[in-house]
């Protein structure tokens, strides 16, 4: 078994890549187009597993300097704030990090024919190679962004036998379409959900909807909807370029599309999907904040991907993290994703664990908690 460490996708072939995850949107072309978008701070790693010359397992990662309260909000972020605009390296760190900024979860990849015991080998080897590589690359702490649920059992058996802990991630939203019409859909929602999406949708009468693959002649306006957007976030960590949006509706086909919402001439909010047949993934919505809220621009827009996936019969609708309070009240449901990580620093690793539940997302999140109470540990 060897593990390598390439700097570049394109050191693996696409369908070598693409033969360890099956049926996934976020493939070897659309890493492709992360890696050339030119996402500033960010620097790319893939590791591999390769035996008889065969790729067996791989997954994705990136060096970045993480702002440590990046994940956290309210009083103690208005406290870390001060503390970084008078010590602006205290609360920098180098990491390495399995996963991507931009993936919905960290994608780890395996041949079809390998079992458990293989996988739990082949992971091992690529954790004991990202210690090598943070080590080199003077990395001070060493993570996994959003390991999903359905692989919690290999983390937990693996993740720990290299000193990394775990914290809740933000959860993954999925709703199953299983609809005739919009109708259906709205039937199935409370009393109170469906009236007041009945108000909120009102408005969408004067918007004009655009699905499109070129937004060349757009572009600008995209980028000052993300913008908008971005600034507005509660949490944020990596910003998007201009080509990475169209490197994504570039390289990924008819896989990869933008829905347009138009008020007259004026372009308000924008949606860039992937879809395969099966599964529609919301990636990242834009709008301008000016006209939100008399237009509802986010409910008009959950309500169009809704429909777009009855019209299509696509079973499956994950409109991925964040304002996941909302997507359970319009009828999704939630899958965990978690954060395993350390420092590099045993003493600095020591302070992390003793004060990490102030970190903790699910410490003033109701929903968020009784998720996690509910898996396993």
């Amino acid at each position: 078994m060897e593990v390598v460490v390439e700097h570049s996708i394109e050191a693996f072939g696409r369908d070598e890549w693409n033969t360890l995850f099956p049926a996934e949107l976020e493939d070897y072309g659309y890493y492709l187009a992360v890696e050339r978008a030119g996402l500033a701070g960010f620097s790319w790693r893939y590791f591999g597993v390769r035996e008889g010359g065969r790729l067996r397992a791989a997954v994705p990662a990136f060096l970045v300097e993480y702002k440590l309260d990046t994940t956290l909000t309210g009083p103690l972020r208005r406290v870390t704030e001060a503390l970084d605009r008078r010590f602006p390296r205290l609360l920098r760190q180098r990491m390495l990090s399995l996963g991507s900024p931009v993936g919905e979860i960290c994608h780890l990849g395996f041949a079809p024919d390998m079992d458990a015991a293989a996988q739990q080998r082949a992971l091992d080897a690529m954790l004991a190679k990202a210690e090598e590589h943070a080590a080199a690359e003077r990395a001070r702490m060493l993570a996994v962004k959003d390991a999903g649920a359905a692989q919690q059992a290999l983390w937990s058996a693996i993740a720990p036998k290299h000193g990394l802990r775990r914290q809740p991630g933000l959860p993954t939203a999925y709703l199953d379409v299983r609809f005739a019409d919009l109708d259906a859909y709205l039937r199935s929602l409370s009393a109170g959900t469906r009236k007041d999406m009945r108000r909120k949708l009102k408005p969408a009468a004067a918007l004009r909807i655009e699905y499109r693959r070129d937004i060349d002649d757009v572009r600008d306006e995209i980028m000052r909807l993300y913008e908008a957007t971005y600034e507005h976030a509660v949490l944020d960590f990596e910003k998007l370029t201009p080509g990475y949006f169209a490197g994504v509706l570039g390289g990924l086909g008819e896989r990869a599309f933008c829905v347009l919402y138009w008020l007259g001439e004026r372009l308000v909010a924008f949606n860039l999907m992937l879809c395969d047949g099966a599964r529609l993934l919301d990636k990242f919505f834009g709008m301008d904040y000016a006209v939100t809220r008399d237009y509802n621009l986010y409910f008009v827009s959950w309500m169009e991907n809704v429909r777009y996936c009855i019209e299509h019969a696509i079973p499956l609708y994950q409109s991925g993290q964040g304002l996941h309070r909302e997507k359970l009240r319009l009828g999704s449901r939630l899958s965990a994703n978690w954060l395993w990580y350390r420092h590099r620093n045993r003493i600095v690793d020591a302070l992390f664990a003793a004060f990490e539940r102030l970190f903790r997302l699910d410490r003033h999140d109701p929903e968020l908690a009784a998720l996690i109470d509910g898996m396993p540990q």
